[in-house]
């Protein structure tokens, strides 16, 4: 599901805002972040798993939204991003704090810092076909910024430390992919 999703060119809305759904990202044949995360949703709901959203809030106000998965009481993520440490993650973390804790330095950049976290599940949604519909899912992204979010306390110190080091590498790099991540193990 990841390998479908990173083969997709990433929805850069350059003819205005959308949120399409699987049909629609099939046939537009692009996807942003959320967008990825309902394609996956509709097909890996096909597969056992449950629809469900991780949306990690950013300071910035742009949140990314990511499939959220369970395999062998391990919490993994399948995920679509224009930036490279941001896609899925194996299943290998044992809480839901782990996992987002995996995205923190990944997340930030000039003005990206992760502020809180949530589980977001598509069945409570009512008179949204978020699977197929042929219009935009706005109800999605209201239903997303309404509910509740964990707060998320990080270190100021490492923050300032990771932001250096963006920095730094976008300075030296600066049409390339972020790449200097640690952990790049566990994500898929």
């Amino acid at each position: 599901m990841q390998d479908f999703l990173r083969s997709l060119p990433y929805n850069r809305e350059e003819e205005g805002e959308t949120l399409r759904t699987f049909r629609q990202v099939v046939r537009h044949w692009q996807a942003h972040c959320l967008e990825g995360a309902l394609v996956a949703a509709t097909i890996l709901e096909q597969h056992g798993y449950p629809p469900l959203l991780l949306d990690l809030e950013s300071r910035d106000k742009l949140d990314h939204v990511l499939f959220l998965y369970r395999h062998n009481g391990h919490y993994g993520t399948v995920a679509r991003s224009r930036d490279f440490g941001l896609h899925g993650r194996k299943p290998l973390f044992r809480t839901l704090r782990q996992l987002v804790m995996s995205y923190v330095d990944p997340f930030v950049d000039f003005s990206g810092r992760i502020t809180g976290y949530g589980v977001f599940d598509l069945r409570t949604l009512r008179r949204c076909d978020w699977r197929l519909s042929e219009r935009n899912v706005w109800k999605v992204e209201r239903a997303l910024i309404k509910f509740p979010h964990l707060k998320l306390r990080t270190s100021d110190r490492r923050y300032r430390a990771m932001l250096r080091q963006f920095r730094t590498f976008k300075r030296e790099h600066p049409d390339g992919p972020v790449t200097f991540y640690g952990n790049q193990h566990r994500w898929l």
